[in-house]
């Protein structure tokens, strides 16, 4: 009896088990459908370009489809229409230059492939009829292994993959079906027309309603970025010092020390924009031949002034203890540095944004490398040199990292002014808008005869504006 009541037990176990579920089952429904709805509002209000691209695949779709679905053009295309559907759904992309180069690709693969592919089959028919299907069987091996090592070179990698593919799937196609079709001409002509009409549909859609240009977002994504260093450098300067109270700690500021991060992972988004835009034909201030490389350069140096940010980042939650007589030691130059470095690159980033020339940018970066050279001077003076090396090593760290974040500056500043010259800026001046929050006065100027102090002066000022013992020299 023992058996049957354990069999008897596991079954009322199972069929409590699926009553919980099933009484759970609406609730987890409506959960799902809630949570999927706030996601699809949340997607649309983050770009609404996406909405407004799903709408123009269906109306390019709706278009394509009457080639199969009205009888007078279905009597002209047949099954090959459905083609013209077929290259609508694989070319139409999100930007104008992806859907451009995609349906270059296709169309100008279709037709040589498709060439090709007609004559393949007819000198394997002069050959006779036992040679005919070896003689196929070897161009289509032959295309294939020559035409997919191709597509290892970075270059044909990067812009004519696509194609490549397409290369190979067309001339296949037509010329092992050409072996049991009499008709392979026509056959090769009405995929032709149908895969250009799809295209075609698709290409003029994308240019003409309501477009997504790769270059603009390009364009706008190098500003961007340049604004999100200059941020975080403001705010870095007023977190890592406590020069302001009040703005220390605020939601404002710990996303502007956090939006940088961003920036370490464009590399692959500008690389995509910068092949999509190279097919794109002049809009708006962005001509054909537009240089795009440039902007990977730029986009290159900002990386690489993001990763001193990362590295000076990690610094900025440390315990100062130590090291807070060394901070106050460094805080003028370093905070010197800090904003004008930032206003430098607001001032190249809002340049980019609005295609002018700005002056302003070369003089907060002749400010900075004035306080470098002060702080450098600091660096190499003797109050080092009887401190404790560990309470040492972590500002002397930061120091060198805003002293290396000054040089991309110039770096980026000097691509920017090149990208400039290529592209025709006006001449003007930017106006930087005013931050949200200002952390330290700037010095007052001095029309007096200049007066040469001591670094061991300066330190010892600075220690006793931190409220700190002077440092023991």
């Amino acid at each position: 009896m023992e058996p049957v009541t354990v069999n008897q037990e596991e079954k009322a176990g199972l069929l409590a088990r699926g009553w919980r579920w099933l009484k759970a089952l609406p609730k987890a429904f409506k959960t799902k459908v809630f949570d999927t709805c706030k996601m699809t509002k949340e997607i649309s209000q983050d770009d609404p370009r996406r909405v407004i691209h799903s709408l123009k695949v269906g109306l390019a779709l709706i278009l394509v489809s009457l080639f199969y679905l009205y009888q007078p053009l279905y009597q002209n295309f047949g099954l090959s229409a459905m083609w013209a559907v077929m290259t609508v759904v694989v070319v139409f992309e999100f930007s104008v230059g992806a859907t451009l180069g995609k349906g270059l690709n296709r169309g100008l693969a279709t037709l040589v492939a498709g060439a090709l592919g007609v004559g393949a089959h007819y000198l394997a028919i002069l050959s006779g009829q036992t040679m005919e299907p070896i003689l196929i069987g070897f161009f289509v091996f032959l295309q294939a292994a020559i035409t997919t090592f191709i597509r290892f070179f970075p270059k044909m990698k990067a812009r004519y993959d696509y194609g490549l593919l397409i290369f190979i799937l067309t001339f296949s196609l037509i010329s092992v079906s050409g072996f049991r079709e009499d008709e392979v001409i026509e056959m090769a002509h009405k995929r032709l027309s149908t895969i250009f009409i799809g295209g075609s549909a698709a290409v003029m859609i994308a240019i003409f309603v309501c477009p997504v240009w790769a270059g603009e977002d390009l364009h706008d994504l190098i500003s961007l970025n340049l604004e999100k260093l200059g941020n975080f450098l403001e705010a870095f300067e007023c977190e890592y010092f406590k020069t302001s109270e009040e703005n220390s700690g605020d939601k404002n500021h710990k996303s502007m020390l956090e939006d940088y991060k961003s920036v370490l992972n464009s590399k692959s988004t500008e690389e995509s924009l910068a092949n999509f835009a190279r097919w794109e034909p002049g809009h708006g201030r962005f001509q054909f031949r537009h240089p795009w490389h440039q902007y990977l350069k730029i986009g290159s140096l900002v990386r690489e002034c993001a990763y001193r940010i990362e590295a000076l980042n990690c610094h900025l939650n440390e315990d100062a203890q130590e090291s807070l007589e060394f901070r106050c030691i460094i805080q003028e130059a370093c905070s010197e540095i800090s904003l004008e470095s930032a206003r430098a690159l607001k001032e190249l980033a809002l340049a980019v944004k609005t295609m002018t020339k700005s002056s302003f940018a070369e003089t907060h970066i002749d400010a900075s490398k004035s306080a470098t050279k002060s702080l450098k001077l600091l660096l190499q003076s003797s109050l080092w040199k009887e401190a404790e090396i560990l309470a040492v090593i972590p500002v002397a760290t930061v120091a060198s990292l805003l002293i290396d974040i000054v040089d991309f500056t110039q770096q980026i500043s000097d691509a920017v002014n090149e990208l400039a010259s290529l592209t025709h800026f006006d001449t003007g001046e930017t106006i930087t808008e005013s931050p949200d929050f200002e952390c330290a006065e700037p010095a007052p100027k001095i029309d007096g005869p200049h007066v040469i102090i001591p670094v061991g002066e300066i330190a010892l000022a600075n220690s006793l504006e931190c409220g700190k013992p002077p440092v023991q020299l």
